[in-house]
């Protein structure tokens, strides 16, 4: 690899310090660096428009938190251009490189090609007003349904595949991809995914229910969500779309996916293990 553009999450500690010694120690290999100019960032914030990364891109590197990663999936999707994560965030469980032994092994292995590519898949939402298609949007990690008024239950029904499954009264519902799986989805009780698999997990959030619980469903399932009240759909918490009482949200596999640099070091268990472990 020789072109490369960084996507930094500026207001986070250090992610300055540490873009300047990505682009240093990548030029000094002879690589290309591009990223957003400060009158650029200014007017985008947290976006990357998809144009302003150059076709010949090869890898994009963020710095900052998960979230940086995601927004970045989000902005680049169909582009299918490798994804590196430099955590400058908490849990950091998308991004797996971190200190600067780890930088420097990563950008080693970039400019010599000795890495691996892991596609990971990605839902797509659809909001229904009166039967009729009226907003869509994908995401990487969980769609997310809650009510628009703090602390009020949210009333829904749910059909997998057009077959009724159950009513559900609870703080709120989610669908997550194996990649989110370890981010809402795991703070609601739903089941952790391996990353690179192909299935959804659809999770009830503080249900009003002792036997209500997380489903894992095949990649092909399609989910629909009837909301009773009025209720908010948060796709990766990024764009929302609002639902009035009748309305409905599907959720499926998307025809797009993101690509990740995978450290051939570390395994997702070993990644795993050492964030549930507090390391």
């Amino acid at each position: 690899m020789k072109y490369f553009y960084l996507i930094a999450n500026l207001a986070k500690e250090l992610v300055p310090e540490t873009r300047a010694y990505i682009i240093d120690r990548l030029e000094k290999r002879g690589a290309q660096c591009r990223f957003l100019s400060p009158a650029q960032q200014n007017k985008y914030g947290k976006h990357t428009p998809s144009e302003l990364v150059p076709s010949k891109t090869e890898c994009v590197i963020t710095i900052g938190g998960d979230g940086t990663l995601i927004q970045a999936a989000r902005d680049l999707a169909g582009r299918n251009i490798p994804l590196l994560g430099v955590n400058r965030g908490h849990l950091g469980f998308l991004n797996q490189v971190s200190t600067e032994e780890e930088i420097e092994e990563a950008i080693e292995a970039l400019t010599q090609d000795r890495y691996e590519l892991e596609r990971r898949m990605m839902i797509r939402g659809t909001v229904f007003h009166e039967g009729k298609p009226v907003f869509q949007d994908i995401a990487l990690n969980e769609i997310a349904v809650t009510s628009q008024v703090p602390l009020r239950v949210l009333r829904y029904q749910v059909s997998v595949n057009d077959e009724y499954l159950n009513h559900y009264s609870a703080d709120g519902v989610l669908v997550a991809t194996p990649t989110g799986s370890t981010a809402y989805n795991l703070s609601a009780g739903g089941p952790v995914m391996a990353p690179a698999g192909r299935m959804m997990a659809l999770t009830p959030v503080c249900p009003h229910s002792l036997n209500a619980r997380s489903i894992v469903l095949a990649p092909e399932d399609r989910v629909r969500i009837g909301v009773s009240n009025s209720g908010r759909v948060f796709f990766d918490g990024d764009s929302t779309a609002d639902l009035e009482t009748g309305d409905s949200l599907a959720v499926e596999r998307s025809g797009l996916e993101t690509v990740m640099i995978r450290r051939k070091k570390q395994s997702f268990m070993q990644n795993l293990s050492d964030h549930l472990s507090g390391i």
